[in-house]
């Protein structure tokens, strides 16, 4: 599925290829630039993003490419990090890039909008939820395929609540920019409604060898399960 969805995200932008290849006909290719975390811990969400994007390139360019320009891929590595998020985002301008398919981070795609901005690069993220890349208007070159947190945090709060029938939650992340973005809406949707308690919000240390000192916190706070169920996204 993640595969699948990483070809139908790499479709969209060749489309944006063409949408914007008025600035890229002079040149002899259309280069698209892949950026996310190619080495790292996140690596296992940017490398399918890269292999998909070559798949769809190569299909496209076999087929005349867009407009009858061959699709180039510039391919370049933020490791999902807002301080290095910015080297790549440069380098791929001074290459003359025409569109960005990523960043994947929240963070590492907040910190690398405004080098794109600058140069009217259009940017699409298949991941990147932080609610205000697209609310505050501040990024008009910025368009992703999924959710926002605040739009997930909602879905999860009416389900854990209206069909799951829960009023003690526990609310669980991974400390991280995109994990913690979707815990704050989901306990602040929860704190709002009278039907709901969070019983216990906790950043929890991804990769730690014992979790046994949140899961008695937990267990101590009397949260009910499905019966038992926390709302924990980690990334």
């Amino acid at each position: 599925m993640k595969n699948r969805m990483g070809k139908l995200l790499v479709v969209a932008v060749v489309g944006a290829c063409m949408a914007f290849a008025g600035n890229a006909m002079a040149a002899d290719t259309i280069k698209l630039g892949v950026a996310g975390p190619h080495s790292g811990d996140l690596a296992s969400y940017g490398i399918p993003t890269v292999k998909a994007a070559e798949l769809v390139v190569k299909d496209v360019n076999a087929k005349g490419g867009v407009l009858g320009k061959q699709v180039e891929l510039l391919v370049e590595d933020d490791v999902c990090k807002p301080e290095v998020a910015t080297n790549p985002a440069t380098k791929l301008i001074s290459e003359d890039v025409d569109v960005v398919l990523g960043h994947i981070c929240s963070g590492a795609t907040k910190a690398a909008l405004g080098i794109y901005n600058d140069s009217n690069v259009p940017v699409m993220s298949p991941s990147a939820t932080n609610p205000a890349l697209t609310q505050s208007g501040d990024y008009p070159n910025f368009f992703r395929t999924i959710a926002s947190d605040d739009a997930q945090a909602r879905l999860e709060v009416d389900f854990a609540l209206d069909t799951l029938g829960l009023k003690k939650i526990a609310v669980l992340h991974d400390k991280g920019d995109y994990g913690k973005g979707l815990a704050e809406f989901a306990k602040t949707f929860l704190e709002k409604d009278p039907r709901a308690e969070v019983v216990l919000y906790e950043g929890v240390t991804p990769g730690a060898v014992d979790y046994t000192a949140v899961v008695q916190k937990i267990k101590r706070s009397h949260f009910q399960t499905k019966k038992n169920v926390s709302l924990r996204r980690q990334g």
